[in-house]
């Protein structure tokens, strides 16, 4: 259990900001779609260590990080980029070095306790999804941008319309359905999808994720109408990243348990 603990305090020093990424049906969707490509030997050796499906500890980080002794996950779940949109690592620890620092460790399981594989799996698990949330980036280094703004009247930080409203008000599916309807890529198309590294992959969520600020101004009041319309240009983003988040995600526990 030390052990645990102190590579808990290596991979996730503490962040100024505490917002969570997707909720729990896009994290869920994400490690469904996973699962869908794990070969039989991952599959197999990770549910000896879990217990139970990846789906069921993809929300694990934003569950648990409440309790006192798992207070070093809840600041940990974002990462900053410069102008040139380039990771910069944060020296008390971001998602980028935090996802990292568990695959370096679990390259090596077979000489990791339990414990620590166990909770290695969860952090990549969990944050391979946050790595790849629109609202997760903070642009220049600073803060992440979790303004409020108005839809309908109803006031939500723009943080959470990215993880949960646009999942949630577009389709309204269950992970399962998410999963049945964004896995459709070719065996091609999911290696194209898989290749560069965690660092290549964040930088690739800033580029894409860059425009979604100019699209709602602190204390925006939006109607009915602009409603329909944010959503309908932005639940693609929301979308794509969910299947690349899920296709990386097997990819990453199959280069190390496959």
């Amino acid at each position: 259990m030390k052990k645990v603990l102190l590579l808990a305090a290596a991979l996730l020093m503490l962040q100024v900001d505490t917002a969570s990424a997707w909720g729990r049906t896009g994290h869920d969707a994400i490690a469904y779609i996973a699962e869908c490509h794990l070969t039989p030997r991952a599959r197999r050796v990770i549910e000896r260590y879990l217990g139970h499906s990846i789906v069921y500890d993809a929300s694990w980080m934003d569950d648990w990080r409440s309790e006192p002794q798992y207070a070093w996950g809840r600041t940990i779940h974002s990462a900053s980029v410069d102008d040139q949109f380039e990771y910069m690592p944060d020296k008390r620890g971001d998602v980028v070095s935090g996802l990292e620092r568990s695959i370096e460790t679990l390259a090596d399981y077979r000489t990791q306790d339990d414990s620590t594989v166990v909770a290695c799996l969860r952090c990549i698990i969990h944050f391979m999804g946050d790595l790849h949330c629109p609202g997760h980036v903070r642009y220049g280094g600073g803060k992440l941008k979790n303004y409020p703004v108005y839809f309908n009247g109803r006031k939500y930080n723009y943080h959470t319309v990215w993880d949960d409203v646009i999942l949630e008000s577009c389709h309204r599916w269950s992970y399962l359905e998410y999963g049945h309807q964004l896995d459709r890529c070719t065996r091609r198309e999911i290696r194209a999808i898989c290749r560069g590294t965690v660092r290549d992959w964040f930088r690739e969520n800033a580029l894409a994720s860059r425009h979604i600020y100019e699209q709602a101004a602190p204390g925006q009041e939006f109607t009915t109408r602009e409603v329909k319309s944010f959503l309908n240009r932005n639940h693609p983003l929301a979308e794509q990243q969910l299947q690349r988040a899920g296709y990386r995600l097997a990819h990453v526990l199959n280069e190390l348990f496959g």
